[in-house]
């Protein structure tokens, strides 16, 4: 079996760019090989392991979780079924925190429920004067959050809770959190892969605004004075969060939307 030939078949599976990324991956050829050299053969365990990742994504299985790894804002990421696999709409959460940042010496940030670390990790390094705490009820997410920290050279300090359990008498500038927040019984859940992902990390059990609920309700006791709160959520829980976090005395309460312009992350300030 060849490059050119395995790709072939697979592409009578799967969708083009991932049968090409997983025969990538399978057999350590770049893309130029496959374009150049089309007729190299592809080794006996190489080719097992690429029918086993085809036959597995044709199933529904993510890309990220068949090769353990995404890319997050120009970093390449370790994940695994213990967490999410990284969104892009999550980017939105970094840049309104990062733009809360300047001014302060050494602020203090916590992230929520950090699953692969990507929001905490993205905060430590592009605000290196940060002090970062992250958070997570999964023993197996904290490990692949560490990983993720240590191979990009991030200090973290890494606490396994939940939410803020672990962090008992301290304060922070700033509180981040992408909480799972998929209403119980959406349909949502069952298509792109979901059904794959860590369901305690996509949906409640509930409404999708129980975790929301929480943690704005005990956000104050762990703010400094002026400090923010700002959290991911649904494409339809803007303006339930701003009344969460107005009822909860947070000030200037407001809802920003992702890319697409639908409403993705809410917050304010003490």
């Amino acid at each position: 079996m060849t490059l050119g030939e395995a790709l072939a078949a697979a592409r009578q599976q799967i969708d083009r760019l991932d049968a090409r990324l997983l025969l990538q991956y399978a057999t350590g050829c770049s893309h130029a090989d496959l374009l150049a050299r089309p007729e190299m053969p592809v080794i006996g365990p190489a080719y097992e392991q690429f029918q086993d990742w085809v036959a597995r994504r044709a199933a529904g299985e993510p890309l990220a979780y068949l090769v353990g790894e995404a890319e997050f804002r120009g970093r390449v990421f370790q994940v695994s079924p213990a967490v999410l696999i990284p969104r892009p709409e999550t980017e939105v959460l970094i840049e309104l925190a990062l733009a809360k940042l300047p001014g302060l010496a050494a602020p203090k940030v916590v992230d929520l429920g950090t699953g692969s670390g990507i929001v905490a990790i993205s905060l430590a390094l592009e605000s290196p004067a940060a002090t970062v705490v992250a958070v997570d009820l999964s023993a197996e997410a904290i490990s692949v959050a560490r990983n993720n920290a240590g191979r990009l050279g991030a200090r973290i300090d890494f606490r396994q809770g939940d939410w803020f359990s672990p962090l008992a008498g301290e304060r922070f500038d700033l509180i981040v959190s992408n909480p799972p927040y998929v209403a119980d019984g959406d349909p949502h859940l069952a298509l792109n892969g979901l059904p794959f992902e860590p369901q305690m990390a996509l949906t409640d059990g509930a409404d999708g605004l129980s975790c929301i609920r929480h943690i704005v309700a005990d956000a104050a006791d762990h703010l400094a004075p002026g400090g923010w709160l700002l959290f991911e959520h649904g494409y339809d829980q803007g303006e339930a969060s701003r009344n969460l976090l107005t009822a909860a005395g947070f000030k200037a309460a407001f809802t920003f939307p992702d890319l697409a312009g639908i409403d993705r992350v809410s917050g304010g300030h003490l």
